[in-house]
């Protein structure tokens, strides 16, 4: 039999051992965590809208009509007005033709591209994408390429030496950190070598674009250039779920063939209602995205000049370099101690060796917040020039 605890306790020895936190009351940046109030810098809820009054009153507002559970699959008898509803929405808001409402991102990924291509066929993928992606691959059967991170040269190689359906998928912004994929770039060479491009904007949704409509609405790429987006609900959109949004054929065609939109029960209705309550306070309120961009800046600014190795992203992923497991680790705790949650991020969600910080910053935080976490920052910046074995 395998040892489990014994990979377990190489795992404590590398400083990759992971555990969860117990969060008491709504997402915000001021959290209690394991009952120790915390300012928080790691959630993804970017606009500030998960602790929403409009939010909360939408979906209760909506339960007495439509309960709360989705009690069955699309398929059978799970498929509410609500959800229509909210698909009609979220191709409105993607300026795209059609939409299907999802579970979760990481069963958006899985299930569109395992539907989109299959044995005999080749998919190409960043090197960085989520790790949804990359398993939507693997469950395809596909012959899979990876290519180095956001290198087009690499990817027009590949493309141009290989036959057959080709799909290529990339994160619009990439988690961990923070930039945006070259996505002209990248809908020119499919276009170029007929190949399918999907482009997974999780993280790009209500941030970037005219009134958050995303990464590609940013640069004016429309579903000719872009057939398949998909995107979550549960970060900027401050909801839960996720979506697929295109042409009409082809979400016909992952009603019949995406497992996990097949094979899994309906969302909450009273959710779908919620999102679309969220989607209207995104498009309407674009001080949310300038308050956000006007703390990047800040930080971005302040944090270089105490010696912080930033990556160069504008989103609100905003990762510190470290590079060694317990240095990241040591740091996050010396943050900690003085009352700020910023999170360590460590391989496998990121290369060996390239260990970091992920600060995240959401609309909800207020410029006293941000000095706070800056001058805690200038506190801990010695840590880092340490030996590892002093940290720990």
């Amino acid at each position: 039999m395998r040892d489990f605890a014994a990979e377990l306790e190489e795992r404590k020895q590398a400083g990759l051992y992971r555990t969860r936190r117990q969060i008491s009351g709504p997402q915000q940046p001021a959290l209690v965590s394991d009952g120790v109030p915390l300012l928080s810098f790691c959630s993804n809820d970017y606009l500030g809208l998960a602790n929403h009054p409009e939010i909360i009153r939408a979906a209760t507002d909506a339960m007495p009509s439509t309960g709360f559970g989705g009690a069955a699959s699309h398929l059978i008898c799970g498929h509410h007005d609500a959800h229509h509803q909210l698909e009609l929405r979220l191709a409105d808001f993607t300026r795209r033709s059609s939409a299907l409402f999802f579970s979760t991102g990481y069963m958006a990924n899985m299930g569109v591209i395992s539907a989109l291509a299959g044995r005999g066929d080749t998919i190409f993928s960043d090197r960085l994408n989520h790790a949804s992606i990359v398993d939507g691959c693997i469950l395809s059967r596909a012959r899979l390429r990876r290519y180095r991170h956001s290198d087009m040269n690499a990817l027009a190689d590949m493309l141009a030496a290989t036959d057959g359906h080709k799909l290529v998928v990339t994160d619009g912004v990439f988690s961990m950190d923070g930039d945006i994929a070259p996505l002209r770039k990248l809908a020119a060479l499919c276009r170029a070598h007929d190949a399918l491009l999907v482009v997974d904007d999780a993280h790009g949704l209500g941030v970037l674009g005219p009134q958050g409509r995303g990464s590609l609405m940013e640069l004016g790429l429309s579903e000719e250039d872009v057939p398949i987006l998909i995107g979550t609900l549960g970060k900027a959109v401050g909801t839960s779920g996720a979506f697929v949004a295109g042409p009409q054929l082809l979400m016909d065609y992952l009603v019949q063939k995406a497992r996990t939109y097949i094979y899994t029960t309906a969302m909450p209705p009273a959710i779908a209602l919620a999102t679309c309550a969220s989607l209207d306070l995104i498009e309407r309120e674009d001080s949310r995205r300038s308050h956000l961009q006007m703390l990047v800046s800040e930080f971005r600014q302040e944090a270089s000049a105490l010696g912080y190795e930033l990556m160069p992203s504008r989103t609100p992923i905003q990762p510190i370099m470290v590079g060694d497991n317990w240095a990241a680790l040591a740091l996050s705790r010396a943050l900690e101690e003085r009352g700020l949650m910023v999170t360590a991020i460590r391989p496998p969600t990121v290369p060996e060796g390239q260990a970091r910080l992920r600060v995240t910053f959401s609309a909800a935080h207020s410029s006293q917040d941000l000095a706070t976490l800056l001058s805690a920052l200038a506190d801990c910046r010695s840590l880092l020039s340490k030996p590892s074995a002093e940290v720990v």
